[in-house]
C-alpha cells in the first residue's frame, strides 16, 4: 500500500499543467500509488479558497482511491462551518495554506485554526512551497512556509497534527530541533523535496530523526510522481522501514 498526502486536481495558473481524476488515476497506476489525498490546485489561489471544495468532493466520491483535503481559510466568516462540513464527511485530513491566502504564517487566525483541528482531530496539511521557485511565475509571488511559524503553530495547539509538503533537509532540520519531542511526534514531513542519490539527505533524516516522521508525497500534476518512488528504491531501505514511510505513519 503505498499513500501519496500531496496530490492535486485541477489546473495551475501559472503554467500549462494539471490533471482531472480520470488522468490522476492513471498516473498513479503507473507508478504504484494506491491512494492519493488530493487537493484543489486552482483554489488555492482564489480570493475564497473554500469555493473549490464541493468540486473537489464531487470528483473524489467517483473514484475511491481519491481522497478529499478540502480547503480551510481561517480569515473568512465561513471557516468553521467548513471544518465542520469536512469533518461530518469524515474526510481523512484538511488543508490551509496561509501564505497563498495573504494571512500571517502563524498569525491569530492559523493559531485559532491549528486549536480548532486539534479538537476535530482532523490533521492539517500546510505547503512550503508548490514547486521549485526558479520555475515560479512572477506574478506567483506567495512567500513561502517558514519553519518558525511551523514550530509556533506545533506549540499553539497540544492535540493537532501538522503533515508539512515541500520541504527539504534544511527546513526540517530546523523545526525538528527547535520542538519538544512531544510537538515533534504531531509531525508528519512528506519526501517531494528531500532529496535522494548522491546527497542521501532522505537516509540522514530517517537515520537520525527517525523513521516514523516522514511520509509519501509526490506533488503531482506539479511534479513527477516517479522522484519520490526513485528515492525509496535508491535509499535501499529495509521493508519495514519502506513500509512505514510508504502508508505506515500516515495510518497510524
Amino acid at each position: 500500500m503505498v499513500i501519496d498526502v500531496n496530490a492535486w486536481i485541477g489546473h495551475y495558473p501559472f503554467r500549462n499543467v494539471g490533471a482531472g481524476p480520470l488522468e490522476l488515476v492513471a498516473r498513479m497506476d503507473e507508478v504504484g500509488i494506491d491512494v492519493a489525498w488530493v487537493s484543489h490546485l486552482a483554489a488555492v489561489y482564489w480570493r475564497d479558497p473554500t469555493a473549490g471544495n464541493p468540486r473537489l468532493y464531487s470528483l473524489t466520491e467517483r473514484h475511491g482511491s481519491l481522497r478529499p483535503v478540502p480547503a480551510i481559510h481561517p480569515g473568512l466568516p465561513n471557516w468553521r462551518s467548513e471544518l465542520e462540513q469536512a469533518r461530518d464527511r469524515g474526510v481523512t485530513a484538511v488543508r490551509a495554506d496561509p501564505t497563498f491566502y495573504g494571512l500571517a504564517a502563524a498569525g491569530p487566525e492559523m493559531l485559532a485554526l491549528v486549536d480548532r483541528v486539534g479538537d476535530a482531530g482532523l490533521p492539517l496539511l500546510l505547503a512550503v512551497k508548490l514547486e521549485d521557485g526558479r520555475q515560479r511565475h512572477p506574478n506567483d509571488a506567495a512567500p513561502e512556509l517558514d519553519p518558525a511559524s511551523v514550530r509556533k503553530l506545533l506549540r499553539g495547539s497540544g492535540a493537532a497534527r501538522l503533515i508539512v509538503t515541500g520541504a527539504d533537509r534544511d527546513f526540517i532540520v530546523q523545526v525538528h530541533y527547535g520542538s519538544t519531542d512531544a510537538e515533534a511526534g504531531r509531525m508528519l514531513w512528506d519526501i517531494s523535496a528531500v532529496w535522494g542519490p548522491p546527497e542521501n539527505h532522505l537516509t540522514h533524516l530517517v537515520a537520525t530523526i527517525g523513521p516514523e516522521r516522514f511520509c509519501f508525497g509526490s506533488g503531482m500534476p506539479l511534479k513527477l510522481a516517479e522522484t519520490p518512488v526513485a528515492r525509496l528504491d535508491l535509499a535501499g531501505f529495509g521493508a519495514g522501514v519502506r513500509r512505514a514511510l510508504e502508508s505506515g505513519n500516515v495510518e497510524r
